[in-house]
């Protein structure tokens, strides 16, 4: 059963959010990538539609696994009892770390500080050099509502990563019959 649809040319139905959002496609230029590569299928002619219009898909991003400190972090190790106590006027740390960072004239700032199990971490807006570090630790010592004897000193975090090599190939040239070492592959690396 067939319905007819009875608007008159003012009455248009809105469109959805996907309608609107996606990118019209000029059908002639579709139908040329399909004469001129026939045995193509649907989506590899929208792919190579995509890159003939400069439409290309947005870069992949690294999804991380683990929790661990960003280098935007400056951890400062100190006793659970530090901890707390400094915690208590956080807002006023942060301003008066920031405010010796200024009259330092570097271009980072806390943001905000957290507490950790470690002792607390200075969450900034930048990588930290070791210049800001030493501010941060002549501040950290000479904080009044802490025991500066059990405060270690600031530090960024230190993570260890690794590297998976992949499509070395298996003989040193390509037209050799000759296979590659472990020297050899020192030697590239």
């Amino acid at each position: 059963m067939v319905e007819t649809n009875s608007q008159t040319p003012n009455d248009k139905p809105g469109k959805s959010y996907a309608q609107a959002s996606k990118p019209s496609v000029n059908t002639s230029e579709v139908l040329k990538i399909k004469e001129m590569f026939p045995s193509l299928n649907a989506q590899k002619i929208d792919q190579v539609n995509n890159i003939v219009n400069g439409q290309s898909k947005p870069k992949s991003h690294i999804k991380m696994t683990i929790k661990s400190p960003l280098r935007k972090h400056i951890i400062i190790p100190m006793s659970i009892d530090n901890v707390s106590a400094f915690m208590k006027n956080s807002s006023l740390n942060v301003a008066n770390v920031n405010r010796q960072l200024c009259n330092a004239k570097t271009d980072i700032l806390v943001d905000y500080i957290q507490p950790d199990s470690t002792g607390i971490i200075f969450v900034t807006n930048k990588v930290a050099q070791q210049s800001d570090l030493a501010i941060i630790n002549y501040y950290m010592k000479n904080a009044n509502d802490i025991n500066s004897l059990q405060v270690e000193d600031a530090r960024l975090p230190k993570l260890k990563s690794y590297l998976k090599i992949i499509g070395i190939s298996f003989y040193s040239h390509p037209n050799s019959q000759e296979k590659l070492t472990s020297a050899d592959i020192k030697t590239i690396l």
